[in-house]
């Protein structure tokens, strides 16, 4: 008679995680695992700041030249990336830590409408750099974030940016992927130090607000 799959998952909850024996078990690894994190986390932004600093004082002159000269900054990224592509925009839209007024921002993951009717109509390899030639334009840049750089809708983006005569600046990991080989001479990369997509995630969203302050200090004063 074949068990049930519900009464296997309870019975193995009940044999091996139990509370009183998870904790007394697991307690010291636990920390362990916490600490290497830290450590990891720590230790790759350094390596960055050492080799991406000055890409990152140049994006955010690049971002504020735009942003003067009347444009707006499309952003765009899959997954977690993506996530950190809407926090971009909305902290250009609303603010980083000055007051200021909204800034010229749309990320290009937020609507899932204009998202699945690419992918279903075209590809998914289509959904942003659709969106880009629609709304994009010199002296607009876009910002595209990736832990891989290998991306077909990113790196599609990438080219009808540079369609569109934009710039691209680009936050990336590992070897910077099919990504970085497009990336023209006027453009930006900044690559974080690491193959781990979690810890190139974490320290993109340092630089993201490492970008945030600097178009501040620009725009509004230190």
């Amino acid at each position: 008679m074949q068990k049930n799959s519900n009464d296997f998952s309870c019975q193995l909850r009940a044999n091996k995680f139990a509370p009183t024996t998870f904790t007394h078990l697991n307690n010291m690894n636990l920390i362990e695992i916490i600490e290497k994190n830290f450590a990891e986390n720590i230790a790759t932004k350094q390596r960055t700041l050492e080799k991406a600093k000055n890409n990152i004082a140049l994006a955010a002159q690049l971002m504020t030249h735009s942003l003067l000269s009347g444009g707006k900054i499309l952003s765009c990224g899959n997954g977690g990336s993506a996530g950190e592509a809407q926090l971009f925009s909305s902290k250009m839209l609303n603010r980083f830590q000055m007051e200021r007024p909204g800034l010229p921002a749309i990320a290009l993951s937020t609507d899932t409408s204009v998202l699945t009717s690419i992918a279903n109509d075209y590809s998914y390899d289509q959904i942003f750099s659709r969106q880009v030639a629609a709304l994009g334009q010199e002296p607009d840049l876009l910002l595209i974030i990736t832990t891989s750089g290998n991306s077909g809708n990113i790196v599609s983006a990438v080219d009808t940016a540079h369609e569109r005569n934009m710039k691209v600046i680009a936050l990336t990991g590992a070897n910077g992927g099919e990504v970085s080989a497009r990336l023209q001479h006027d453009d930006i990369e900044i690559r974080v130090d690491s193959d781990s997509p979690i810890r190139i995630q974490e320290t993109h969203l340092l630089i993201i607000h490492c970008l945030g302050d600097l178009v501040d200090s620009q725009l509004m004063g230190a």
